[in-house]
């Protein structure tokens, strides 16, 4: 009977719909917009909405919570968002401009934010805000406290010692991963990327994190050395070989035995060399130069190249088997310019390295310095950075790096840039280059002329033209 009786209600609620006895339905969207600052406020990462003039329009509940500001989010509505906010992240270049000029939004981006005297360590996701037109109005920044996975994290360290590979593009996350799974096995590596990604900090992490880690690490640079110079050097010689072989000598395959054997620039052995090199691969032994005695030997062989093996392959310049043998796991790094958002964690990284080194005490990095150093295409990579980052170390007086400090390509290069978005780009350009060298010559007219290879009076001529208003020199 209760059966029957739940069914006739069921079937009635069904019928006073279809007839349409219940005819309020709420209307959702209206409700979400009228509740949206209690829904932000009940959740529990901390959320702040900037607008476009970087000036607070919303904070919810929990940001306030973590960044230690009492009192109402209406205090702080309409001040600059570095008066909330303040954490690494604005130091090292804003995360909402890298937004807007990237188009791209942050996920999980690490920053410290000092709080009662000690150091928190927040994961900040940023976003775009559009208005029905599609135009960009303002930004978001979702955080949370992440201090203690942090200090987890630093506990395990040991277990996985990536620690000198900085990164945290999702490209670089995927070879940490690769990492972890290949450096203890004994399988052939090879690790393809272009000049200054790092492969030898990889081949370093793949045996520092392998069981042959007691052993020796041996690298050998095979651009470097000449056909006969090279088999040498791998496979060892005896004495009398060759002219200037005055005693036997051990190559680097012997001296690596039971450890690893880098061999960088892979892609430049002859193929007489590559023959001998299948060999050890495949068998584990060889002869030295000019002997007869078997040698065998343990070894673990990782390598690297710039080029593109493959093609090389295919173009008969690089045996086939030997490829297959050597790329048994392939790693492949990515550009800098791939992974722009890992420029911040480099920059902080190379200032810790040379303030060790110089004994300077640099602390910061102006916004506008970072802009210049997010802008680059870096056709050298990580390595440019780093001799980018010397540069300015060089230059930098003080404890900030700013634009000045900078090499000319990075000041030219976001000169140009900007010129470009110009109505007017040639016009724009040579209005930037008149300001930059009246700035460097401290604005003595005489001196920017020289400079700029042109006479006092066209100088003048010039400023006016371009709406540059004179003043006094320094």
């Amino acid at each position: 009977m209760a059966e029957n009786t739940n069914t006739k209600e069921t079937t009635d609620f069904e019928d006073d719909i279809a007839v349409g006895a219940i005819t309020t339905q709420p209307d959702f969207n209206a409700a979400l917009e009228l509740n949206s600052d209690t829904i932000l406020n009940s959740i529990a990462d901390g959320v702040v909405v900037i607008g476009l003039d970087h000036r607070i329009l919303f904070v919810n509940r929990a940001a306030l919570e973590i960044m230690g500001k009492s009192g109402k989010d209406e205090i702080l509505r309409g001040r600059k968002c570095a008066e909330l906010l303040g954490h690494s992240g604005c130091t090292l270049g804003c995360l909402l401009n890298t937004t807007l000029k990237t188009g791209e939004h942050l996920y999980n981006y690490e920053a410290l934010y000092e709080k009662a005297g000690r150091n928190m360590t927040l994961s900040i996701n940023t976003a775009l805000l559009k208005d029905k037109d599609n135009k960009v109005i303002g930004g978001i920044e979702i955080f949370r406290d992440v201090s203690l996975i942090k200090e987890l994290k630093d506990e395990l360290k040991d277990k996985y010692s990536f620690e000198n590979i900085a990164g945290k593009n999702f490209r670089m996350h995927e070879v940490y991963e690769l990492l972890k799974e290949v450096a203890p096995t004994r399988s052939a590596v090879l690790i393809e990327g272009e000049t200054g990604t790092g492969k030898e900090l990889i081949a370093n992490a793949i045996h520092r994190n392998s069981p042959r880690f007691g052993d020796s690490f041996i690298k050998v640079n095979c651009a470097a050395l000449s056909e006969g110079l090279l088999e040498s050097e791998l496979f060892g010689h005896v004495k009398g070989a060759f002219t200037g072989a005055i005693a036997d000598k051990s190559g680097r395959f012997e001296l690596a035995d039971n450890g690893t054997l880098f061999l960088d620039e892979v892609g430049d052995i002859s193929p007489a060399t590559q023959v001998k090199l299948l060999r050890v691969l495949q068998e584990g032994e060889f002869e030295r130069v000019g002997g007869t005695k078997t040698i065998k030997v343990n070894v673990r062989i990782v390598t690297a190249t710039n080029k593109d093996l493959k093609a090389a392959v295919e173009a008969g310049e690089f045996r086939e088997d030997l490829y297959y043998r050597l790329k048994v796991v392939p790693i492949r790094l990515p550009a800098l310019r791939e992974r722009k958002d890992d420029i911040p964690l480099l920059v902080k990284h190379f200032i810790r390295k040379f303030n060790a080194e110089m004994a300077m005490d640099v602390t910061n990095i102006s916004p506008s310095a970072m802009e210049l150093l997010m802008a680059y295409n870096y056709p050298g990579n990580i390595r440019e950075l780093e001799h980018v980052i010397e540069h300015a170390f060089v230059r930098c007086q003080g404890k900030t790096i700013n634009p000045e400090h900078l090499p000319g390509d990075l000041q030219v290069n976001d000169m140009v840039t900007r010129a470009l978005s110009q109505s007017e780009p040639l016009k724009s350009l040579e209005r930037e280059m008149i300001l930059k060298t009246l700035d460097e010559t401290k604005w003595k007219y005489t001196e920017c002329a020289r400079k700029l290879k042109m006479s006092r009076t066209t100088l003048w001529r010039r400023m006016k033209e371009l709406s540059i208003a004179k003043k006094s020199a320094a």
